[in-house]
C-alpha cells in the first residue's frame, strides 16, 4: 500500500508530507484549496506529465516522493522479474524531480524511463481520475473491463490467440505477397540467381573486412611508419645507457645504497638492447609488396562494394545470401509454394477461429456474470430501476484479441429502450456506473491502492450516502483514497486529511494534515453547515460520523 507522500515546491505547495494508512483515506477542503495539486503530484510521480510550470515561484526544482510497501509474495516476485531490486522489508520509493530543463523519475534510487516507471506502479495502484468515467463512452473500454474482470481466464486464451494471429498475418502477407504473373516471376527468378552467384562468387568470410582494411593500412603508411622506426632506432641505439651503468656501478663498489640504482640500469639496458634488437628485425623484414598491396586494395573494393549494395556486415550479407537461395527456390517452384502456403493459411484461419470462438462464449458467459454484479452494484447505487447489459457483436476481421466487440447498454428508467451508455448517462451517472464497475472489480483485483478523484461530482443525498458504502466496501480489501466535497462520504473516513490554502508573508501556500476525531466532526459540519456553523450543525455531524461508524461495522 502507498505509506506516504512528499511534495516539494509544487505549485502552491512548499512542503507537505502524508502518511496514508489502511482502509479509507479521505481528503477534503476548500474550493481551490489545492486538492487537485495533491492528486496532480502523485500522477506525476507515476510517470505523467510534468510541467515545469508547475515549480513553485522562487524555487528551483520541484520534488514529489511516493513510498510504497510491498508486502504480497506474488508481487515482489514479479518487481523481481522487471528487476526492481527490494529490500528485505519490501519497500518501494517512487520520486519525481522536476527542473526546468527536465524531469528525472527514480525507483529505490535507480533513474528509470517513463514507460518503465508506468509498468513498475501499475502493479501497485490505481488512479480513477475525475473524467475516467468519460472512457465509458469508448465500446473497446467496454470489452476491456469484462476481461480484467475475468482475466484469469481469458488472458491465457488471449495470448494463445495473438501469438497464432501473428502466424496468421504473416501467411496472409505471404500470399498477398505472391501475385506475380509468370514473366514477372522468370524476371525476379534471374536477378536472384545473378545476385546469388554474385554473392557466392564474393565467399565473403567473417571478420576478413576488418582484417584486410589493418593490413592495408599498413602498407599504405608504410613510409612513415619506416620513417620512424629509423628515428626511434637511431636514438636507441646512440642511448648512453651501458656507460651509465658502468659509472653507477663503480660508484656502488663505495656505497651499497646505489645498489637500487645499479639494479634499475641493468633493467634498462636489458629493455633498450631488446627494443634495438625487435625495431631493426622490423625495419630489415620489412617489404613493400606491390601485388599483395594492390590485392588487397581490390578485395576491400569488392567487399566493401558489396556492403553499400546489401546493406550491413559480412554476416548479414550471408543471411540475405540465404534468404535469396530461399526466395529462387519458391520463384522455381512457385505454384507449389503458393499451394502449400495457402493450405498453411487456411489451417491457421481454422486454428485462430476456434480459439476466438472459445474467448466469444467464454467472454459472453463470464459478461453475465459481470452484468448481474454490475447491475446490483448499480441499485447500490441508488439506481432504483436499472436495466443493465451488455451486447455482443462479432467483427468481420479477426484481430490479437480476437473477434469480439461488446457494448454496455442501459435503461434508467422503466419502460425506456435499452440504449449504449452514451446515449442514455449523464456525467454524475456515468461517474457512479463507473464506481460500480470498479467495485466488480476490486473483488478480483490485485492492485492494492486505488485513489478516487472527486467520484462524486453531481451527487447528494441519498445517493451521495450510497456511494459512501460502496467506497467503503471496496476499502475492506484495499487501501482507497478519495477527494471528496461530500459530508456523507467524508464521515466514513478511517483516516481523514484537511487540505487548507493560507497567506503568509505575501505568499499563498496549501498545507495538509491528518484530522484527529473531533476535527474530524468540525470539518464534517463544514462540508454540511456552509456559510454559518450552528450548534445545531455540529450535532449533525457527530450523529453523521456515529452513524458511519455503524454502517461500516455492518
Amino acid at each position: 500500500m502507498l505509506l506516504e507522500l512528499r511534495v516539494k515546491n509544487l505549485a502552491l505547495i512548499e512542503k507537505a508530507e502524508v502518511a496514508f494508512g489502511e482502509g479509507l483515506n479521505i481528503l477534503t477542503g476548500e474550493t481551490g484549496a489545492g486538492k487537485s495539486i495533491i492528486i496532480g503530484s502523485v500522477n506525476m510521480a507515476l510517470g505523467g506529465k510534468a510541467s515545469r510550470d508547475m515549480i513553485r515561484q522562487g524555487a528551483d526544482y520541484a520534488y514529489v516522493e511516493l513510498i510504497f510497501s510491498v508486502d504480497d509474495e506474488e508481487k515482489k516476485k514479479r518487481l523481481k522479474e522487471m528487476e526492481v531490486d527490494l529490500p528485505e522489508d519490501g519497500t518501494l520509493i517512487i520520486s519525481k524531480k522536476i527542473m526546468a530543463a527536465r524531469s528525472t523519475s527514480k525507483v529505490n534510487d535507480e533513474t528509470v524511463t517513463a514507460g518503465r516507471l508506468k509498468e513498475i506502479t501499475s502493479l501497485l495502484i490505481d488512479i480513477h481520475g475525475q473524467h475516467e468515467h468519460q472512457s465509458l463512452l469508448y465500446k473497446s473500454k467496454h470489452l476491456q473491463i469484462l476481461d480484467d474482470y475475468a482475466k484469469s481466464r481469458t488472458a491465457p486464451l488471449k495470448e494463445e490467440i495473438a501469438g497464432v494471429y501473428h502466424q496468421y498475418q504473416k501467411l496472409s502477407k505471404k500470399l498477398e505477397e505472391m501475385s506475380l504473373d509468370q514473366e514477372g516471376r522468370l524476371r525476379e527468378a534471374d536477378f536472384c540467381r545473378y545476385e546469388i552467384e554474385e554473392l557466392e562468387n564474393a565467399d565473403l568470410k567473417e571478420g576478413e573486412e576488418e582484417e584486410l582494411a589493418s593490413q592495408y593500412r599498413r602498407l599504405v603508411n608504410s613510409q612513415k611508419i619506416m620513417e620512424n622506426l629509423s628515428e626511434a632506432y637511431e636514438v636507441m641505439e646512440n642511448a648512453q645507457v651501458g656507460q651509465a651503468l658502468k659509472a653507477v656501478s663503480q660508484a656502488a663498489e663505495y656505497d651499497e645504497a646505489l645498489g637500487g640504482i645499479r639494479d634499475q640500469l641493468y633493467d634498462v639496458d636489458a629493455i633498450v638492447s631488446d627494443v634495438v634488437r625487435d625495431v631493426r628485425e622490423y625495419i630489415d623484414q620489412f617489404y613493400f609488396d606491390e601485388e599483395e598491396f594492390a590485392r588487397i586494395e581490390q578485395r576491400l573494393d569488392l567487399i566493401r562494394g558489396l556492403q553499400a549494395k546489401y546493406g550491413g556486415t559480412a554476416a548479414q550479407i550471408l543471411e540475405k545470401l540465404e534468404e535469396k537461395r530461399k526466395r529462387l527456390e519458391e520463384l522455381e517452384n512457385y505454384d507449389l509454394v503458393k499451394e502449400e502456403t495457402r493450405r498453411q493459411q487456411e489451417e491457421c484461419e481454422k486454428h485462430l477461429d476456434a480459439l476466438c470462438k472459445k474467448l466469444s462464449d467464454l467472454r459472453q458467459k463470464e459478461g453475465k456474470k459481470l452484468v448481474k454484479r454490475i447491475s446490483q452494484g448499480l441499485m447500490d447505487l441508488n439506481f432504483i430501476d436499472v436495466e443493465f447489459s451488455m451486447e455482443f457483436r462479432r467483427l468481420e476481421q479477426y484481430g490479437p484479441g480476437g473477434y469480439d466487440e461488446a457494448e454496455f447498454l442501459i435503461s434508467t428508467n422503466p419502460g425506456m429502450p435499452m440504449r449504449p451508455l452514451g446515449m442514455v448517462a449523464s456525467g454524475g451517472e456515468l461517474s457512479r456506473i463507473m464506481l460500480a464497475i470498479k467495485a466488480v472489480l476490486a473483488d478480483t483485483d490485485d492492485i492494492p491502492t486505488l485513489i478516487f478523484d472527486e467520484i462524486d461530482t453531481g451527487i447528494s443525498g441519498r445517493t451521495a450516502q450510497k456511494v459512501s458504502e460502496k467506497l467503503c466496501y471496496i476499502a475492506k480489501t484495499h487501501q482507497v483514497i478519495c477527494i471528496t466535497h461530500l459530508p456523507q462520504i467524508a464521515a466514513m473516513a478511517d483516516t481523514h486529511f484537511e487540505i487548507e490554502k493560507q497567506a503568509r508573508k505575501g505568499a499563498t501556500t496549501t498545507s495538509i494534515r491528518q484530522l484527529e476525531d473531533e476535527e474530524m466532526v468540525a470539518e464534517l459540519a463544514r462540508l454540511l453547515g456552509g456559510a454559518e456553523i450552528t450548534e445545531a450543525v455540529y450535532d449533525n455531524a457527530r450523529e453523521m460520523k456515529r452513524l458511519a461508524g455503524e454502517r461500516k461495522k455492518e
